[in-house]
């Protein structure tokens, strides 16, 4: 009766592997990420969205993980309130707006993605992670990551995504 759902332990494994790979210390030293709270953010909720999308592709079964995944996700940031101290009378209204963010960076994210647009994908990464009118070579290097990960994601069979996602690496593109 009180066990957790299967569908619940994956997605809280495959959230665990997407924070590990935003983690990676290029997107911080190489892409020029600044390591803020706020940016490491913005990379969780890239690389999110990308398995989003993956799973997505799947059908049914897929959407329920996806699903899964950003539930895990929003759980995991109103967590990440209350360790910040957060009290539970202010946790609604900062989760509101956190959704409110994570919900628009993901629109636009996955819009960019989709639209095979690496320079609007680049505008938005810069906009939202270093804070700059004018995309960096690093948001640049960023942007084409995420469409080499979308790209070794769709390749792998979906029980490899859901077991353990094969990222590629974080590089910029003169590297």
């Amino acid at each position: 009766m009180f066990k957790s759902r299967p569908s619940k332990k994956a997605s809280e494994a495959l959230y665990a592997q997407a924070v590990a790979q935003a983690r990676h210390p290029a997107f911080y030293l190489e892409l020029g990420a600044p390591d803020r709270i706020d940016s490491r953010f913005e990379l969780y909720t890239l690389h999110v969205m990308l398995l989003i999308l993956r799973l997505r592709d799947e059908g049914p079964v897929g959407a329920d993980a996806a699903q899964d995944l950003f539930d895990t996700y929003a759980s995991a940031l109103d967590n990440t309130l209350r360790e910040l101290g957060v009290g539970d009378v202010s946790v609604g209204k900062k989760m509101r707006k956190l959704g409110e963010a994570l919900y628009g960076r993901m629109l636009a994210y996955e819009k960019a993605v989709r639209a095979d647009d690496a320079d609007a994908l680049a505008q938005a990464l810069t906009r939202n992670i270093v804070e700059a009118e004018a995309p960096t070579p690093g948001m640049h290097a960023l942007a084409d990551y995420a469409f080499r990960t979308r790209q070794a994601l769709a390749e792998q069979p979906f029980d490899g995504v859901m077991s353990a996602p094969a990222w590629p690496e974080p590089i910029l593109a003169s590297a």
